[in-house]
């Protein structure tokens, strides 16, 4: 071979390892190019993911989480404290404000005076001490006195039926109340009967003697106003059964109270136990717990009366030694 073809063949084979050689580092930088687009892909979906999955996060800031139902939670109201109104039976609602309510405080009751005590709206019912009521006064025949209130015949014929409405299941019976006449006249009476529709709230149906101390009984009807008493004199409360009351069922009664009653509890082994109240004034305990033991009565001012040996003798009028105190 001379020189001349020895360096064409050199040539040729400079030229086969360029192209081998360029096309090793195409195929390398092919491959990079490829690991990076495949690297970089999902970044960038995440990237795309992002901005909505924040958006639904904020659009839930402040809620509480989800509850174990699966329901989606509900943002609730901020808490506010609200005082309780003067009248028991119309709550302030929530969020209201009044331009003159100021902090509610709790006062301890003083044990020096209990008898002081303000009355409990909600023991009090519907006829509650301090307030004036405006009615009609009309008059019926009283007979010996007896009447809804079951308390038999009557020594003093001042007396009164109370409209169904203020009656209130009997919890007005044995009240003591004022009543007063538009010419000045007034007389009080105690609530001994329920007079029934259409007697309206407001109406008190006066015994014809009581009704005399107001104005002539052939009157028949006259406009007046009463109040709630808490009588200077009284004597002893006393304690009755209702017929047919034995261990296993009894009706319990209080009687001469100076207040109205509000509650009638009996002891059992296991604490005191409220007893429910019927129309007719007596408290029933229908499967005999603590007929015979020891009872305790509330009056509408929360002052609370223990009482201890009473037998278990139906129809038997039997006094005690308490009596509430006088407001």
């Amino acid at each position: 071979m001379n020189m001349q073809e020895t360096r064409r063949a050199a040539r040729q084979r400079r030229r086969r390892r360029g192209l081998m050689v360029g096309t090793a580092s195409g195929l390398v930088v092919t491959g990079l190019l490829v690991c990076l687009v495949m690297t970089m892909q999902p970044d960038r979906e995440e990237d795309a993911a992002r901005p909505a999955a924040t958006a639904v996060a904020n659009s839930h800031r402040g809620l509480p989480p989800a509850s174990p139902g699966g329901k989606p939670a509900t943002a609730s109201p901020p808490a506010r404290s609200v005082a309780p109104s003067a009248d028991a039976g119309t709550p302030t609602s929530a969020g209201a404000t009044s331009p003159t309510a100021s902090p509610a405080t709790s006062a301890a009751p003083s044990s020096a005076s209990p008898q002081k005590a303000a009355a409990t709206p909600s023991l009090a019912g519907r006829i509650r001490p301090g307030t004036v009521y405006q009615g009609v006064a009309t008059a019926y025949e009283a007979g010996v006195g007896d009447g809804a209130c079951s308390y038999g015949p009557s020594d003093d014929m001042m007396i009164a039926a109370m409209n169904t409405t203020d009656y209130e299941t009997s919890q007005a019976c044995g009240a003591h109340v004022l009543v007063r006449g538009a010419n000045g006249a007034s007389v009080t009476v105690r609530i001994t009967n329920e007079c029934p529709l259409p007697c309206a709230p407001g109406q008190l149906d006066l015994s014809e003697q009581a009704f005399a101390e107001l104005a002539p009984v052939a009157t028949g009807r006259i406009a007046v106003t009463w109040s709630l008493l808490s009588p200077e004199t009284a004597g002893t409360i006393s304690i009755r059964y209702k017929t047919g009351s034995s261990p296993y069922w009894c009706g319990i009664q209080a009687l001469g109270h100076r207040n109205p009653l509000a509650r009638l509890e009996v002891g059992t082994s296991g604490g005191w136990r409220r007893l429910d109240r019927t129309e007719y004034n007596y408290f029933l305990s229908p499967d005999g717990s603590g007929c015979g033991g020891a009872i305790r009565i509330t009056d509408i001012y929360g002052e609370r009366l223990t009482i201890d040996g009473i037998a278990l003798r139906p129809e038997v009028v039997q006094p005690t030694r308490v009596q509430f105190a006088r407001h």
